[in-house]
């Protein structure tokens, strides 16, 4: 009973903290406000180290959407995780961590106390992915929290550059910051945000439990890269070719991936990957209040699309394998009807949320100068999307499964439904509101009818292709290219290589070089400060034949 009402009281706190956020966040948009809260805590000659919080409309209603699906993760999560074992509350309290972390990293325009919330936010989620003590979420764990790490060198070079520019606020010397800070600071943001080359820890996080995955891919922690970006994007141009074609790359290789892929989760979590190519495509076009919009349309559906996944694998007995769906429809209609309005979100169906701002980026890339190679891909990857979501569509409605009984599959109308019921209201009308209360400072887009249309004709003609690609009954291709794409074009394979290809080097150079390491290492060095400090002793002993011998070797020395 008392863990009951822990639940809900911090399911009603976060909530109503979500309704009076989003309030305030909309009064700040309508009278241009902004506030700025300073905490100092000492100063260091002429370095003043204080801490920060920002309040504009930006973090406001960021913040209240991380409130917003975080009620409804706690909510959803008193029934999926066991409502009265031990183990539940040390999820209830990292759950906590994990969403104050974020917390952190949105409201605080210091480098400091971003770098408080950024590891905050990666050691958590280490903590969250080996949650289940296996060996394949703890080899998830150590592939997320050291790929995490690899990227963070570049928010700590770019902390300590700007500690020499006498702050760590960046709002206060931009005339005077070097552009390599802010290179370093998109390394650190794509590593989070997993973009090329930093890839394979996205897919490897599912080993977390399912609510948290509902919380991870749509507004904590893979969102955090884009959100750092989208405050930084006032101060510098990021207009760069190279950056444009690897969140296309990323976008195409997702794509990709997630159609020759049977693991549910990891279908969504490649689905996320391909949205935050998107999101950081639309940011280096310019467009940083659109690329804001989609990410908040695609947080509401992206954590529907997982709570809804977490209801079949918690009826299907933990099986996440897209092929034993069959036609749950029949059983569990709630559920399935919830399921499709979020893939249809997410494939950008019109006047649903993902449309919104989705169409919005494909107009306003019509309108701009790119050449084709860059239009041809945009719209391949688009189409893409279609495509392994109308997989998903045809997996979960019409594919025959003859290993479950039905009898198993029944929608019960708990904590679990009640969460998606109301996302599912929110995942089709909240694009639509936030169009209509965020005026976007558009130009006037002017293209013809025939490109207009261009995009729904893609879609059309990738849902076909996608329906006919799952009829086959045999592989067409080769086995090569299957695994290449099962693969994630082999990223995980080549950490792999490199493990042990560094692993051989040290192991040979152990046995073959006669334990150099140990040689010219702590050993022998300890060794010689041993003999250096004996040395010492004697010569303390002030004896006369020493200071002979001292005095014929300096003059010899000098003579």
């Amino acid at each position: 009973m008392l863990i009951f009402l822990i639940y809900y009281f911090w399911f009603f706190i976060f909530f109503f903290l979500c309704l009076f956020l989003f309030y305030l966040g909309f009064f700040f948009f309508c009278y241009d406000l902004s506030f700025f809260f300073e905490f100092n805590l000492f100063y260091l000659n002429s370095l003043n180290l204080s801490y920060i919080i920002l309040f504009d409309w930006m973090s406001l209603i960021f913040s209240s959407l991380v409130m917003f699906i975080s009620s409804f993760v706690i909510l959803y999560s008193f029934y999926y995780m066991g409502s009265f074992s031990y183990s539940y509350l040390r999820f209830f309290y990292i759950l906590l961590i994990f969403i104050f972390s974020m917390m952190l990293m949105i409201i605080s325009p210091s480098m400091l106390s971003i770098m408080l919330g950024w590891d905050g936010l990666g050691l958590v989620s280490y903590c969250l992915v080996i949650y289940y003590n296996s060996n394949s979420s703890l080899l998830s764990g150590m592939l997320t929290c050291l790929t995490n790490r690899l990227g963070d060198f570049g928010l700590l070079i770019s902390s300590c550059w700007i500690i020499c520019y006498g702050s760590w606020h960046f709002i206060y010397y931009l005339d005077y910051f070097n552009n390599y800070i802010f290179y370093l600071l998109i390394i650190s943001c794509f590593t989070k945000s997993a973009q090329i080359p930093f890839s394979s820890w996205l897919p490897a996080a599912m080993s977390a439990p399912t609510p948290i995955s509902a919380l991870v891919h749509s507004s904590t922690l893979v969102t955090a890269g884009v959100y750092l970006i989208i405050r930084f994007s006032t101060l510098i141009v990021l207009s760069n070719s190279m950056l444009i074609y690897l969140c296309l790359v990323t976008m195409l290789m997702s794509s990709f991936c997630a159609l020759f892929e049977y693991d549910l989760k990891k279908i969504i979590a490649l689905s996320t990957l391909s949205q935050l190519g998107l999101m950081m495509f639309s940011l280096f076009m310019g467009l940083s209040t659109l690329s804001f919009i989609h990410l908040l349309n695609h947080a509401m559906f992206k954590s529907l699309l997982f709570l809804c996944s977490g209801i079949i694998i918690y009826n299907l007995d933990n099986n996440q394998d897209i092929r034993y769906l069959g036609i749950f429809s029949k059983m569990m209609p709630l559920t399935c009807s919830c399921f499709n309005i979020s893939i249809f979100s997410l494939m950008g169906i019109p006047f649903l949320s993902g449309f919104y701002s989705k169409d919005l980026m494909i107009d306003k890339l019509m309108d701009m100068n790119f050449n084709y190679l860059l239009i041809f891909l945009f719209f391949l990857s688009i189409g893409l999307t279609s495509m392994y979501s109308i997989r998903l569509i045809f997996y979960s409605l019409f594919n025959k499964n003859l290993l479950f009984s039905y009898l198993l599959l029944i929608d019960n109308y708990n904590e679990m439904s009640l969460s998606v019921f109301f996302l599912t209201i929110f995942s089709i009308f909240f694009g639509c509101m936030l169009n209509w209360l965020i005026m976007l400072n558009l130009n006037f887009i002017y293209i013809p009818f025939f490109l207009k249309i261009f995009c729904m004709m893609i879609i059309l003609l990738m849902i076909w292709l996608g329906l006919e690609f799952n009829l086959f009954n045999n592989y067409i291709f080769s086995i090569i290219y299957y695994n290449f794409n099962s693969n994630m074009w082999f990223i995980s394979s080549y950490l792999n290589i490199t493990y042990n290809v560094f692993y051989n080097i040290c192991y040979l150079s152990s046995f073959k070089m006669l334990f150099w390491g140990e040689y010219y290492g702590f050993l022998v060095f300890s060794f010689y400060l041993f003999k250096l400090s004996y040395f010492i002793q004697v010569y303390m002993l002030s004896n006369l034949m020493i200071f002979l011998i001292i005095f014929m070797l300096f003059y010899f020395y000098l003579f």
